[in-house]
């Protein structure tokens, strides 16, 4: 037998003496790595020093967190425990000192004010000049207090009123109205029917006479708007006297088609083949 037959019929060695494989039984693993299982903690795992951090309860200012002490622990705040709320203040400064130096600036000013209050009240009490028994200590502090308090409570009033932007958005709709009814255009075809039909009419009843007319298209706008003025609508057809001849007719048109240029007139009509009406388009006074 040769050496390579011989090497393949050796068996092979238990996964549990292979180096780098744990030998684990019934044990679920704690996490996965790269897909492998992960039986035990890491020795050499990093933690950054904030990854753990455990996050207080954030204050707005020295004069809030001595207000929740008061308030937590039932205090009457017009006889305030100063050892017991100087001591819980102290413990709360000393967990913000070692993660915000600039933050605990203003909380140790409110310590050191609190622990003079606090030497003051150990002294016997002096007499002022009058005879009068001296001021509490505490009575500037316990003033802070109340006025702190009377805001916070107005802020919080405020606050729960609604607010537009915040709360409730403004409801705006556009709503397109007109004051006076609004028709529409004449079509030129229209117009131009209307027009042969006058000159039919025209036709029919036409006189010969050799006389010459002066004609003026100024007097015929004045005519035209005398016809229309405190009348609200006007026919089409009884501006025009078929009577009067083919060279009125021209000129009284001419004349409309001023008006209606000059926007002193409108031809309007309900609507498609219907009757086309001519009315002022200035109310006079």
């Amino acid at each position: 037998m040769s050496d390579s037959t011989a090497r393949t019929a050796l068996p092979e060695p238990p996964e549990a003496d292979i180096p780098g494989i744990p030998q684990v039984v019934d044990q679920v693993a704690l996490a996965r790595l790269y897909g492998e299982p992960l039986f035990a903690m890491p020795q050499d795992l990093y933690i950054p020093p904030d990854a753990l951090e455990v996050f207080l309860e954030a204050f707005e200012g020295p004069l809030d967190l001595l207000l929740y002490l008061i308030r937590k622990q039932n205090f009457n705040i017009l006889d305030i425990p100063m050892a017991a709320v100087t001591r819980q203040y102290l413990v709360y400064v000393d967990e913000i000192r070692t993660r915000n130096l600039e933050l605990a600036a203003e909380y140790l000013l409110m310590a050191a004010m609190l622990i003079e209050i606090k030497s003051r009240m150990l002294l016997p009490p002096r007499r002022t000049a009058e005879g009068d028994e001296a001021e509490d200590p505490r009575a500037e502090l316990v003033r802070r207090l109340l006025e702190y308090e009377q805001m916070k409570a107005a802020a919080f009033r405020l606050n729960n009123i609604p607010q537009l932007g915040r709360d409730v958005l403004k409801a705006q709709v556009y709503i397109e109205q007109s004051l006076q009814p609004r028709f529409p255009d004449v079509n030129v075809v229209d117009l131009q029917e209307a027009w042969r039909d006058i000159l039919r009419r025209a036709r029919l009843v036409q006189h010969h006479k050799i006389t010459r007319e002066e004609l003026s298209v100024r007097e015929h706008m004045s005519m035209v708007l005398r016809k229309l003025q405190g009348r609200k609508f006007v026919e089409f057809e009884q501006l025009f006297e078929p009577t009067r001849g083919m060279p009125v007719l021209i000129v009284t048109f001419i004349a409309l088609l001023e008006l209606a240029k000059e926007a002193l007139v409108e031809v309007t009509q309900a609507e498609a083949y219907a009757p086309i009406y001519v009315r002022l388009a200035y109310q006079p006074a």
